[in-house]
């Protein structure tokens, strides 16, 4: 099977366009334009518990440049009725990737479509289903959605944007289903999308960012035992991601946190989940394994709410010279 990449914006498909950043002029617009960041308040259970501006270094003390911050918000319009989507005022990521957006660009709230920042859309054929987006401050050098296979791309689930030194590939992964029933369809797509991120690592480093939809290993769920036959740990599953660290990509968190307990990214919204913190972690950024050493820092914001995923944020130092 042959992988003919192309990074090209389609300026022709309405889901697909791009909003340019602010100009000084109309950042001075009345607080209800369209991504008016002014109106916005840190949710209170927020105030005085997260640390916005890190101050981690890589391993060899350089410090971060860049901020990745990666959410599933299982739904734009409603985080944004709920106003947890001002966290993002204060978070301030260079680069935002949205999963499960459940949006056509059209439909997606104006609060939501972010000042300062260049936006793509990726949506899925059927309304209100998938989709993601991806917003960031420096213009990409290019812009790909979806990975050239037919069968994988109506449902709105990648955004690749190609920087100078990464590509960052924001996805949202099918999830096998209840009972199984799109198990063998998802390995085919694990595959598939393996091969992608392959092929893109041949040409210069991946940063993975998204809902991967499995936990890769038993301390990565509260329950590891009861949940063997149920999507997003069942042993194809977690087979297929380790083979893809196998190719040549490091989960991040693991690499800062390699025992770390109780950490989790997704708490369904029953038994009061997240309260007890019955979870699992999910969501990820992998990252090719000659970057690691540009990383500064994986982390999860597990206090932000607003969905029954949390964000989850990258820090990465530029290259060192030499």
């Amino acid at each position: 099977l042959l992988y003919t990449i192309k990074f090209e914006l389609s300026t022709m498909s309405k889901r697909r366009n791009e909003d340019p950043p602010a100009s000084a002029s109309n950042k001075k617009l009345k607080l209800s334009a369209p991504g008016s960041l002014d109106h916005m308040t840190l949710p209170e259970e927020l105030e005085g518990k997260v640390d916005f501006k890190p101050g981690f270094k890589t391993a060899d003390g350089r410090p971060w440049s860049v901020k990745i911050v990666s959410w599933n918000v299982n739904g734009i319009r409603a985080v944004s009725k709920s106003k947890k989507f001002h966290y993002v005022k204060y978070e301030d990521p260079d680069i935002l990737c949205l999963q499960e957006t459940k949006c056509a660009e059209e439909d997606f709230p104006d609060e939501c479509k972010l000042l300062g920042y260049h936006k793509y859309y990726n949506s899925a054929a059927k309304k209100g289903y998938s989709s993601t987006a991806l917003f960031s401050k420096t213009k990409p050098l290019s812009v790909a959605y979806d990975i050239g296979i037919p069968e994988h791309d109506n449902e709105g689930r990648v955004i690749t944007a190609e920087y100078t030194n990464y590509y960052v590939v924001n996805v949202y992964v099918p999830n096998s289903g209840r009972g199984l029933v799109r198990l063998s369809y998802r390995r085919q797509w694990n595959a598939d999308f393996v091969r992608y991120c392959s092929t893109l690592n041949t040409l210069k480093p991946v940063i993975v960012a998204g809902d991967l939809n499995v936990a890769h290993t038993e301390i990565d769920l509260a329950n590891p035992k009861s949940n063997v036959k149920n999507s997003g740990f069942t042993p194809e599953e977690r087979e297929d991601f380790a083979t893809w660290l196998g190719s040549g990509f490091t989960d991040s968190f693991r690499h800062f946190y390699p025992d770390k307990t109780g950490a989790y990214t997704f708490w369904t919204y029953m038994g009061n989940a997240r309260g007890r913190n019955v979870g699992w972690r999910i969501d990820y950024f992998l990252v090719s394994e000659r970057l690691v050493k540009d990383v500064a820092a994986s982390e999860i914001r597990e206090l932000v709410k607003g969905s029954d995923h949390c964000p989850i944020m990258l820090l990465v130092a530029e290259p060192k010279e030499g």
